[in-house]
């Protein structure tokens, strides 16, 4: 009875509509989130100040170590978007194309990108009061125009399922559509690896596959349950990449995670799923059927481990705490000014899967003599191309796969991994 109480004057303390407009859940553990939030506020209220001093006086946010390490503590909702728009140069990019995203919305028409656009507004955040049609203002028109214009300064993606939850967001964040807009530009753009959202979704398909070898060298019994049960990760965890962790981890974690992402790039995906898998091992390892499994990686995105985003982050983000960096490249270097028009951050740099997995550095664009070995494994019609997911202590060394597509698309210096190759 007592801690019946308890949870009961919890529920009464707790707003039952979160800071974002969400609806909490039925089975939401208002106790557990106020214990957490009493420790989380003290931390806010932190770097609120040490934030609000890094930005006195309105210029642009400066890349640096100290902003690094800011960031991976958390960046304030009240300087979100200030942030994310200096660090992904979105900023940079709006200042020179004043007036854009207006004349996209007023330029041509495409009744198909329309349609499409059109049918997802009301499944978008059906929890969420903002986005409701009673809702005053209502999101979903800021929504609805943020991808559409989106649709036509992007016509190679134009609308995917997924990147509405993601404009989403970005609108709850910034409270604007054009910053919205092109926070959107830089993820799509730039951020994430080349045809995540296409039609083809050749970049998403290429991440999977990645995340499934590095499981495979990092927790190797968790990838054999896998393999047992012929599970593929496009069933499990799809919507981790698809979606950036939206609709899956709690709203301040994914806000949180998206700090980094959009600081340090799309690296941060993979140390936040392997940070996962890591964490909750013992129990995907009970899973003893396919419905099992799956139900175990629902589980694995609930709790207080996920809920309470600042050590969640300090697991799987830092360099200091496990998993370590799992073999991460850092971001590349950018100059020590970021924001105003003169700026433009370089393109992101997506290394190699065999970099991913500590294999040699062996670059694909540097000339013959410096070109990746070819795998010796044979296929019909010839011999496959390196492997750079191979597990061996090189590349081509012990390959697993039987895709030479999946091959080409690494390995070719304008695919997904992108911008140029390695």
């Amino acid at each position: 009875m007592e801690a019946a109480g308890r949870a009961q004057a919890a529920r009464d303390r707790v707003p039952r509509i979160d800071p974002y407009g969400f609806e909490r859940p039925e089975d939401f553990d208002y106790a557990a989130y106020e214990e957490f939030f009493s420790t989380y506020l003290v931390i806010l209220t932190r770097r609120a100040i040490k934030w609000s001093k890094l930005l006195k006086g309105g210029g642009g946010v400066q890349r640096s170590m100290t902003v690094k390490r800011y960031i991976r503590k958390g960046v304030p909702l009240e300087h979100r978007a200030r942030v994310w728009m200096g660090v992904s140069g979105a900023q940079a990019r709006m200042d020179r194309n004043p007036g854009y995203y207006q004349r996209l919305l007023q330029g041509e028409r495409s009744a198909s990108l329309e349609e499409a656009i059109r049918t997802d507004m009301n499944r978008t955040f059906p929890d969420n009061v903002r986005f409701r049609k009673d809702a005053e203002p209502c999101l979903q028109g800021p929504l609805y125009n943020v991808l559409l214009a989106y649709g036509h300064h992007n016509h190679g993606v134009g609308y995917c399922q997924g990147m509405n939850f993601i404009a989403g967001y970005l609108i709850l964040v910034t409270k604007s559509e054009e910053e919205a807009f092109w926070l959107l530009d830089a993820l799509v753009g730039r951020i994430l690896p080349a045809d995540y959202y296409s039609p083809s979704m050749l970049g998403l398909k290429t991440d999977q596959e990645v995340l499934g070898e590095l499981v495979r060298t990092k927790l190797p019994a968790v990838a054999a349950l896998m393999h047992s049960h012929g599970v593929l990760w496009t069933l499990v965890a799809s919507r981790w990449f698809i979606c950036l962790f939206v609709d899956v981890l709690p709203v301040e974690t994914v806000l949180r995670v998206w700090d980094c992402l959009f600081s340090e790039g799309s690296k941060i995906i993979f140390r936040v799923a392997l940070t996962l898998l890591k964490h909750h091992q013992a129990s995907i390892l009970e899973a003893t059927s396919v419905p099992d499994l799956c139900e175990k990686f629902k589980e694995i995105t609930r709790g207080r481990f996920v809920t309470e985003c600042h050590s969640f982050m300090q697991v799987g983000v830092s360099h200091t705490g496990p998993p370590g960096d799992w073999h991460a490249h850092p971001a590349p270097p950018t100059p020590s000014a970021v924001g105003g028009a003169t700026w433009d951050p370089p393109e992101p740099v997506r290394p190699a899967p065999w970099l991913l997995l500590g294999l040699p550095d062996i670059p694909i664009n540097a000339g013959p003599t410096l070109s990746p070995p070819r795998c010796l494994l044979s296929r019909p019609g010839g011999v496959i191309p390196v492997c750079p997911l191979s597990l061996g202590s090189r590349p081509g060394a012990g390959c697993v796969h039987s895709s030479p597509e999946l091959m080409t698309w690494v390995l070719h210096p304008t695919g997904p991994w992108g911008r140029g190759g390695h």
